[in-house]
């Protein structure tokens, strides 16, 4: 599980560089947003991938460490889904008030005739 697991965070970050690379902002935006789902995994990940184990350990009672899932990423992966969310709208936002003033969406303004 591990494998699949570590493979998808792999193609998810390099699909998310690979369409930083792109010229158009469109592109540009899907890049940050896959590299950010890639993060997320990744420190999702690090609180130990546990089946079945509760979150918390109830006080009062004797536990081994690794028989717990670790709240502590749950709660950063959370917060920063919603965060992504909002910068992905900040971004579409100022995606559509530069199509609109420069008519073309490339990042540095100016349509390219190959």
């Amino acid at each position: 599980m591990e494998i699949i697991y570590s493979l998808a965070i792999g193609v998810l970050a390099g699909s998310g560089i690979w369409l930083l690379l792109r010229p158009r902002t469109f592109q540009v935006i899907m890049g940050l947003t896959l590299v950010s789902y890639a993060v997320n995994l990744f420190i999702f990940g690090m609180g130990r991938l546990s089946v079945g184990a509760p979150p918390i350990i109830e006080s009062g009672t004797v536990v081994d460490v690794s028989s717990y899932a670790d709240p502590v990423p749950q709660a950063l992966v959370l917060t920063a889904i919603v965060i992504g969310f909002a910068t992905t709208a900040l971004y579409l936002v100022v995606l559509l008030a530069l199509r609109g003033l420069s008519n073309t969406d490339h990042v540095d303004g100016t349509e390219y005739n190959s």
